[in-house]
């Protein structure tokens, strides 16, 4: 199962899927060579899943059966002899349902048919192409519950194109006297799968189609399910770009392709009903339905002026042609939707990073009696670590430094929640024990499922030179006085998690160039490429030879060691370095 493992986390992100199954249209849209596509089927799906035994079976609508056109670790005489009726097995009831059919332990299924003693789970899933069914890619495992529902539907995508290249290849060798054209749709085909920006595909379609059928208009539209209308994406006519109205599905040529999933060619569009009279010069038109995924995308529209111009081999090349670019078109919509969607959140992120640098105190806080410097690094576009500092009419100063539990944009909202919060509690509860308190209390009001929040909170005197601090989960903070790190305890439980709790405070007295760190886990727990932790052993190493240094001198020296250790951030990193004057 090692190579499943790898397909979830390659496909963590939906660009990563896009990519694969553009591997998958290019792969099985290089070859019309029926064995060859079904050899290159069985190494794309090794790719992402482990098989013990591997079968295409084709079906034939003349017997109403399937066999094994392409076959791993089965034995010869069962490539050579096996014959599944339609509901027999679970590969006969996958393809007559067409529905994958996932069965866990086959041992304990009465459909199963033993060819092997030891496979224990068998998934089966039909390959259909233009509403007829193709046949079955069937995988066995040696393992029990070898696959997933995300298996299932990971085999349920590739099949859909393995279906159309299957049906395209059969065509293929019934019209070999088109040999020479259909090696170009392949090479057209392959062009289209690698072309994801909508408006350069469809522009490329139109001057493809030019190339194998003459027409004098050419249209796209694509299908608006929540509108129930085929909506125009790109028209050309005469060579110059138009624009055309939509059309409702069901009305007019166009429409009734989309809606009877069939092509419509009329020799004469005068003595046809359906035709809507856009042009009057028009007088013959072909639609051709584009089917992706057994769901119709769109139509393909072609007119010409000319009475009975598109010819039944032309239509049949249309054919050929039309699931592929269904399948590029799908393929390039889901990329533009996806490019909106990320423009939209770098959009939302952008305004977020604005947001925050405004709530969070600047490099250098002004701190009465301290030196202060702090820096952020955030692992994502924003952090989850927070810190602010409120002073009194009286000369004191509170000091407030946590982290939002998780990263990225959940952990920053919430991390907006709590310096709101902060801001109105602090100069109303000026001791630590009890700002945490009220913190907590409020946070357990506005309880956000597996989100709680570690503040450490620092109440400084500067007369006294005294701090008095409270804890809820963060880490204590690290004092350098000379080259020893003093040893101080303060502990509690983070916000949010827990009603009603109460906080413990610490007093520390200060000396003259003390320095104080707080810093977030994201630098103690920050990785080497090889997996060590940086730790606060190796923290304190720098902390004490730049002890010396002033706050951001040694704010710098941390980063950089850092850095040095390794360039890339896993979680936020956060540094607030304070020396008493």
């Amino acid at each position: 199962m090692q190579s499943t493992r790898k397909a979830t986390v390659r496909f963590k992100e939906r660009s990563e899927l896009l990519d694969f199954l553009l591997e998958v249209s290019a792969a099985t849209a290089a070859t019309l060579d029926l064995d060859q596509l079904l050899a290159n089927v069985a190494e794309i799906v090794r790719k992402v899943l482990h098989y013990d035994l591997f079968a295409i079976l084709l079906y034939n609508d003349k017997r109403h059966d399937l066999r094994i056109r392409h076959g791993v670790g089965h034995r010869e005489e069962v490539v050579s002899n096996l014959c599944i009726a339609l509901g027999e097995g679970i590969t006969g009831t996958a393809a007559q349902r067409r529905e994958p059919l996932l069965v866990g332990d086959v041992r304990n299924d009465p459909r199963y048919l033993n060819t092997v003693d030891a496979v224990r789970t068998e998934m089966a899933v039909p390959m259909t192409a233009r509403g007829r069914l193709v046949g079955v890619i069937d995988l066995q495992s040696t393992r029990a519950n070898a696959y997933t529902e995300y298996d299932r539907a990971l085999v349920r995508l590739i099949a859909g194109r393995v279906g159309i290249a299957i049906d395209n290849a059969r065509l293929y060798r019934r019209v070999e006297r088109q040999n020479r054209t259909l090696k170009t749709l392949a090479s057209i085909s392959r062009e289209f799968s690698s072309i994801l920006d909508l408006n350069e595909l469809l522009g490329k379609i139109s001057s493809t189609m030019r190339e194998i059928v003459s027409y004098d208009a050419f249209s796209i539209l694509l299908v608006d399910h929540a509108a129930k209308a085929l909506r125009h994406r790109f028209s050309i006519r005469y060579d110059q770009r138009v624009d055309i109205d939509n059309v409702p599905l069901g009305k007019g040529l166009t429409g009734a392709a989309a809606e009877s999933r069939e092509v419509v060619r009329v020799n004469d569009t005068t003595q046809d009903p359906r035709y809507i009279a856009s042009h009057p010069d028009i007088r013959s038109e072909v639609a051709v339905p584009l089917v992706a995924r057994d769901r119709v995308v769109g139509v393909m529209d072609l007119e010409s002026n000319r009475i009975s111009h598109f010819t039944e081999d032309q239509v049949r090349t249309l054919s050929l042609l039309a699931p592929q670019i269904a399948s590029s078109v799908e393929n390039a919509r889901l990329y533009e939707e996806l490019a909106a969607r990320e423009r939209r959140m770098e959009e939302d992120l952008q305004a977020a990073r604005e947001l925050q640098r405004v709530l969070l105190p600047d490099a250098t806080p002004e701190i009465p009696g301290l030196e202060a410097a702090v820096r952020l690094r955030p692992a994502r576009e924003i952090s989850g670590d927070i810190y602010d500092v409120f002073e009194h009419n009286d000369g004191q100063t509170v000091i407030a430094f946590g982290d939002v539990s998780g990263k990225g944009a959940a952990a920053a909202l919430y991390g907006g929640l709590m310096s709101g919060l902060l801001r109105t509690l602090a100069p109303r509860r000026r001791r630590p024990a009890e700002l945490l308190r009220t913190l907590n209390d409020a946070l357990i009001e506005r309880k956000v499922e597996a989100r709680y929040v570690t503040l450490c909170v620092l109440l400084w005197d500067p007369a006294k030179r005294q701090v008095v601090g409270a804890n809820a989960g963060a880490i204590p903070p690290m004092v350098c006085r000379g080259a020893e790190i003093l040893n101080i305890r303060w502990e509690g439980v983070p916000l949010g998690l827990l009603d009603a709790r109460e906080y413990e405070e610490t007093v520390f007295q200060a000396e003259p160039r003390d320095t104080i760190l707080l810093y977030s886990d994201g630098i103690t727990d920050h990785l080497s490429p090889g997996g060590i932790e940086y730790g606060r052993g190796r923290l304190m190493q720098v902390v004490r030879s730049h002890c010396y240094q002033r706050p951001a001198e040694l704010v710098a020296a941390i980063f950089k060691d850092l850095d040095r250790f390794n360039t890339a951030p896993f979680d936020d990193q956060t540094l607030l370095a304070m020396k008493v004057k």
